[in-house]
């Protein structure tokens, strides 16, 4: 059976181009442009079970997240289509979900969408939403969704002690002891975290500010965290580094 996939946005002219550009990827989709607004786009989703859902932020009725919050079957992979807007689009990548921005580029469109048909095989995990409707909220925590190929985990932002490159992946150390790998950049995880109480050292390390212990002088200088990780300070951040320890 050919992937369904559903449009949710409030202009229907919107949801035409779409739909053509998705045609004209010759992926053999059955495509509906059913969802006008919040109501609508619950409805069509709980009447035709789509694989793939493009959905539209802003909406006369609400907006997407209210979409998800409001469905009951959720076996689907989500695309957000937004304009951009900082905050949300903070809240979508940390909950390790997709967006495109407007206007619609189509070589993005058919990159998120070749990527979401190689996950919908999978068994769905509705933490990613559940993490999601979390962090839209302004005044939580932020969590961060890590997906492993095993496991999809949640944490709070504030349970990272550091994070350290391996090439194209990135080890996750926990409070807790636990220890997550990740198969995206240091890079990805700096962009993201940067504002939040994070620094990163050196190329290969990324630290929770919140949990540094001392600053070692010996062997070219070192950060100790306060679970004992002994992490290289490069000499190109050590002014910067302590500009943000002061600023805490």
């Amino acid at each position: 059976m050919n992937p369904k996939v559903l449009i949710i946005d409030d202009e229907k002219p919107t949801r035409t181009f779409i739909r053509k550009m998705l045609e004209s990827f010759e992926l053999n989709l059955n495509i509906y442009i059913d969802g006008e607004n919040v109501a609508t786009g619950v409805e069509a989703i709980e009447e035709i079970h789509p694989d793939i859902v493009l959905l539209d932020i802003q909406m006369p009725d609400g907006n997407g997240f209210d979409v998800l919050k409001n469905v009951k079957y959720k076996q689907f992979e989500v695309i957000f289509i937004t304009a951009f807007q900082e905050f949300a689009l903070q809240a979508i990548k940390f909950s390790a979900l997709d967006y495109i921005l407007k206007p619609i580029d189509s070589d993005e469109l058919y990159t998120a969408i070749t990527n979401a048909l190689q996950l919908i095989d999978h068994k769905k995990d509705e933490s990613q939403f559940s993490a999601l409707q979390h962090n839209i909220q302004p005044q939580q925590k932020r969590k961060i969704v890590l997906k492993t190929q095993e496991s999809i985990f949640v944490i709070e932002i504030d349970d990272i002690v550091h994070c350290e490159s391996d090439k194209n992946y990135t080890f996750f150390y926990l409070n807790d002891g636990k220890k997550i790998l990740v198969s995206k950049t240091l890079k990805d995880y700096d962009t993201m975290l940067s504002n939040f109480s994070f620094f990163r050292v050196h190329q290969s390390h990324l630290i929770n500010l919140n949990y540094v212990d001392r600053y070692d002088k010996h062997d070219g200088g070192s950060v100790i965290l306060k679970d004992g990780s002994s992490i290289p300070l490069s000499p190109a951040k050590k002014e910067q580094f302590f500009k943000r320890l002061d600023s805490l």
